[in-house]
């Protein structure tokens, strides 16, 4: 990937000398070989930093919200994921297009760090021999769908209906089934929120799991405020869920959260037609359940 950094690197140089951004976000290396973080070039010095690895696994447009109020213009670089997160923040009026100067990516696939570090720790019993993140098992697009320029040769996805087989296994099973199933995963959180603070669909200024006038759901990990706290989350996601996959990623106790997004996603398939999130940016275009027509069907109510 080397031929891609510093392909990264010309167009971050060129976009800064012409005086076009006045920030670029990427990635840098970190102490280990397989620690690459999210990057923050604020000049041409800071250019010599940037690299593109297969570490490089953030969905890093869920850093435009730290800017989302200024005005600075900014250079960004965007996998497919990346790319489908900030069509999300264009049709949420998050953040303007006329700011963005997106480098695509065709993204041969990420390894996960976060299973690299434990293969490396000597804690682990279970060494696994792929360190691809999961994510990428089941990638749809891994081309920008969105950019300026783009770099790369042209990926096939990997994701196929596959991807919602974990859901058929739910599915199959019993009600009474499948409620001891969520009361088994989610009884594990430990509500710190790292699914939340990882997606770039959760955007809201103060997210209502914040409130506390009113509070809508108890500090305590009990299984009823998990329940309220995840499936309120997931309600939320329907229809604008990316499949970037970062929330099951950084999740520490390992809730298959991405299992019970995918199951809105195929849900929202069957009842809006063939629907997946950020696939294509129209402006003013908006997902379907964040429209309402006083026309719309209420035969539910």
């Amino acid at each position: 990937m080397i031929d891609i950094t510093n392909k990264i690197k010309e167009i971050a140089t060129r976009l800064f000398n012409d005086g076009q951004i006045d920030m670029f976000i990427a990635w840098e290396k970190g102490p280990y070989a397989y620690q690459t973080k999210p990057y923050f070039a604020h000049s041409l010095a800071d250019v010599d930093k940037i690299i593109f690895d297969e570490y490089s696994v953030h969905n890093i447009a869920n850093a435009l919200l730290k800017f989302r109020d200024g005005k600075q213009r900014i250079g960004i670089v965007a996998k497919g994921c990346d790319s489908r997160g900030i069509v999300r923040l264009l049709e949420d009026n998050q953040f303007d297009r006329d700011r963005l100067y997106i480098v695509g990516l065709a993204c041969p696939g990420v390894k996960d760090p976060l299973k690299a570090m434990r293969n490396n720790s000597g804690f682990s019993n279970k060494v696994e021999a792929n360190d691809l993140a999961d994510k990428c098992f089941d990638c749809i697009e891994p081309n920008a769908v969105i950019f300026d320029e783009f770099i790369g040769d042209r990926q096939e996805p990997r994701g196929t209906e596959e991807r919602f087989a974990k859901v058929d296994e739910l599915e199959a099973l019993s009600p009474d089934e499948r409620y001891q199933f969520f009361e088994d995963v989610l009884s594990k959180c430990i509500r710190c929120y790292a699914c939340r603070q990882a997606c770039v669909a959760c955007n809201c200024r103060v997210c209502i799991f914040d409130e506390t006038k009113p509070q809508w759901v108890g500090r305590e990990t009990s299984i009823s405020d998990n329940m309220m706290y995840h499936l309120v989350k997931a309600a939320h996601m329907a229809g604008r869920c990316i499949e970037c996959g970062e929330c099951e990623r950084v999740c520490p106790v390992n809730i298959p959260l991405m299992t019970i997004n995918k199951k809105l996603i195929r849900d929202m398939g069957n009842f809006y037609g063939a629907h997946a999130a950020g696939l294509e940016y129209v402006e003013g275009r908006k997902p379907p359940l964040s429209v309402y027509d006083e026309q719309d069907p209420d035969d539910f109510l």
